[in-house]
């Protein structure tokens, strides 16, 4: 695949959310770029700061409680200045979101055809026949296998894979250049799960669109994404292309999450864990090493008092230096 130029720079991006008057950034100084027919997975445990990172990218969150700074630049604009007006012309046409609960995204009330239509009464100069057809070749194009009936049906009457196919018909329907991909496949099952990745895939190959695919699944990430950036606590920890990441895991936090996952082929039936929990926003400690409270038989000695990214090979990014002296705790002192 052919990646080219740049679609989205995001720089120094801080996502806050209010409690009691203080905001608390959820997503803190993360700088990353997405480029035209690439698949880039944001992995990483729920309260990483994923799906905020998602919303601050096309303004969904509640204005009142929450502040954004930086710059989300797309087509020499900053996302983040941007008024709700503004931002309503570019979400659905120029960039497509796919929820990840489809029945909370979908209005209960509104037959599916209607659903998938709206977006294009909003940005497009269709016709109501023009627009009628273009909802039942989405429908197809998705793997929906009766689209005429389909269309006239309500959310509640759809399977969870059937819900989650309208969402991203009505996320591609303006064939927009990047489409955000919420854990698109959480709720489904492996076989379903297995086709919605295929979809996705061939759908980026057939526009050309850049996809963010958000997840926690690192299968998911090795079988469709071409780069991944690991976030903990509100940053991104370590980037790198797939194949990299998997085969040269850096970070504590990588190699920790690597290694939970089982493997067939090992003997050890017994699963690495990861002590403790992502920290709360407002315990979150805003200065040295984030993840050096769950690796605690590192010194601290061993991390960066300032934690920054080390480009250790070309277009692999690491935070801190503590992964030079990391090792598991069921290693004693050896280091791997």
């Amino acid at each position: 695949m052919v990646i080219s130029e740049e679609l989205l720079t995001i720089r120094d991006l801080h996502t806050g959310y209010r409690i009691k008057d203080i905001y608390y950034d959820a997503v803190d100084g993360v700088s990353i770029s997405l480029k035209k027919n690439e698949i880039l997975a944001i992995v990483g445990e729920s309260g990483c700061g994923k799906s905020t990172l998602a919303t601050s990218i096309i303004g969904l969150h509640d204005h009142n409680k929450t502040r954004v700074r930086g710059g989300i630049y797309y087509k020499n604009s900053n996302l983040a200045s941007l008024d709700e007006e503004a931002l309503n012309n570019i979400r659905g046409e120029e960039i497509g979101m796919i929820f990840q609960d489809p029945l909370s995204a979908l209005n209960p009330l509104m037959r599916i055809g209607e659903q998938i239509e709206e977006s294009l009464i909003y940005h497009s100069k269709l016709s109501k026949e023009q627009r009628i057809q273009r909802v039942l070749n989405l429908l197809y194009q998705v793997g929906i296998p009766n689209p005429e009936r389909t269309a006239n049906q309500f959310p509640h009457q759809l399977s969870g894979g059937m819900r989650q196919r309208v969402i991203i018909a009505i996320a591609i329907s303006c064939k927009p250049n990047i489409i955000i991909a919420d854990e698109p496949t959480t709720a489904l099952d492996v076989t379903i799960q297995a086709q919605i990745l295929d979809l996705l895939s061939e759908l980026q190959m057939e526009t050309g669109a850049g996809i963010i695919l958000i997840t926690h699944d690192l299968g998911v990430v090795a079988e469709v994404a071409d780069r991944v950036a690991v976030m903990y606590a509100g940053q991104i920890i370590e980037e790198a292309p797939v194949e990299e990441l998997f085969s040269n895991p850096k970070h504590p936090y990588t190699r920790s999450l690597l290694n939970s996952i089982p493997q067939m082929n090992s003997e050890n039936e017994k699963l690495q864990v990861i002590q403790g929990l992502v920290p709360s926003l407002a315990k979150l400690p805003r200065t040295g090493c984030r993840f050096s409270p769950r690796i605690p038989w590192i010194p601290e000695s061993n991390h960066e008092a300032e934690p920054s990214l080390h480009e250790v090979s070309p277009g692999h990014f690491v935070r801190c230096t503590c992964f030079k002296y990391f090792h598991f705790e069921s290693e004693g002192g050896s280091l791997r």
